[in-house]
């Protein structure tokens, strides 16, 4: 009984992230992406439905949390109206209707009852609740499952769509593109340390969604070399055989636990746990983002770091250009005739632009 409620808790959060993927295939850039809010926009959703939206709607409904995280991240959140518990950790989403209960993760009563323009149902969302909420009117769209990144690109692109949000849409995607960048080129190179995924006496390994967060932030997951596929149990022989360099633990079960087994790992004598907010690691969202953000910020502290600043001094070359580009004047230091230092102003200007970057990357 137990296995089937970590189970059931875990396909609830992730809004489901079992597929076959590869970390090396993942492009990680979303430029391809056209985001287009032109209405009424029609979309083909998991099911093989044409989905028609005449206008930017009011009202919208997510069934899995997944979904209900891309409306905040673009900021669609005031078009929601209802949402699941596993979405309550977003800001303000309490004031929403809840449309799960204790028995069911989803009331249909409840959601037909708030009267939604649309529904946003992650592919964890059973098609069969999807179709009884077609048959009385509603308009819902089915996602496919989530496989890698680029999925949760094109996610957060279609939602932006369908919900009016494009320039939104847009700007998250600019932001993931960016802080991923970041980690590739962090990693590159670098020697990848084991790791292992530890919740409530599971693990996952491959063809798993989150097996890929932790290959993109620079970690070789172990139990996706011992063989395991999905969510399995973790047992002590393989914990003992495979010896992790690293154990990952979420928000939600963040006690390392204390076996023999575990006990014994290379990890634990180290203190090399790394705790990871669950919903960055286990919904298909922007938000992965952070969860390989802060996987590899633990795997690689010093590489991670010079990335940064690196990242940090092109940016504010590239407002330095554009700045010159908009007053006429050309990029390059040209000598006064008075007593100031050759090219000192420009050094000036090019400190605050490095303190600004850092200020603004540090509020995002």
């Amino acid at each position: 009984m137990r296995t089937a409620l970590v189970i059931l808790a875990v396909v609830l959060m992730v809004g489901g992230v079992v597929a076959p993927v590869s970390a090396a295939d993942s492009n990680a850039s979303s430029a391809d992406i056209n985001i287009e809010c032109e209405y009424p926009v029609t979309v083909e959703d998991a099911t093989g439905t044409e989905i028609t939206v005449e206008e930017p709607p009011d009202r919208v409904v997510t069934t899995n949390p997944s979904a209900a995280q891309v409306m905040w991240e673009i900021g669609a959140f005031e078009r929601v109206v209802g949402l699941t518990e596993w979405a309550l950790y977003l800001d303000g989403a309490e004031d929403r209707e809840l449309i799960s209960s204790n028995d069911e993760p989803i009331v249909r009563e409840r959601v037909v009852d708030l009267e939604p323009d649309l529904i946003l149902a992650p592919n964890a969302t059973e098609t069969e609740t999807v179709e009884q909420l077609r048959e009385v009117g509603l308009t819902v769209y089915h996602f496919p499952m989530a496989e890698d990144l680029d999925d949760v690109s094109e996610k957060t692109a279609v939602i932006g769509e369908l919900a009016g949000e494009c320039e939104g849409a847009e700007e998250t995607l600019d932001w993931m593109d960016e802080r991923l960048s970041i980690v590739e080129d962090a990693v590159e190179g670098e020697e990848r340390p084991t790791a292992l995924y530890m919740f409530f006496d599971f693990t996952v390994g491959s063809e798993t969604f989150i097996n890929e967060l932790i290959e993109f932030a620079g970690g070789e997951n172990v139990a996706a070399e011992a063989g395991i596929v999905g969510f399995q149990p973790i047992s002590e022989e393989v914990v003992i055989d495979e010896d992790p360099e690293w154990i990952i633990l979420n928000s939600d079960d963040p006690a390392l636990p204390d076996t023999d087994a575990v006990n014994q790992t290379t990890a634990a004598q180290e203190d090399q746990v790394v705790i990871v907010e669950i919903e960055h690691l286990n919904q298909p969202a922007p938000r992965n983002v952070l969860a390989i953000t802060t996987l590899v910020e633990h795997f690689h502290p010093e590489a991670f770091a010079e990335a940064e600043e690196a990242a940090i001094a092109d940016d504010a070359t590239d407002d330095l250009e554009e700045a010159d580009d908009a007053d006429g004047t050309e990029s390059e230091t040209v000598a006064d005739e008075d007593d100031t230092i050759p090219g000192f102003g420009p050094v000036i200007a090019l400190v605050a632009m490095l303190g600004a970057a850092l200020w603004l990357r540090k509020i995002r």
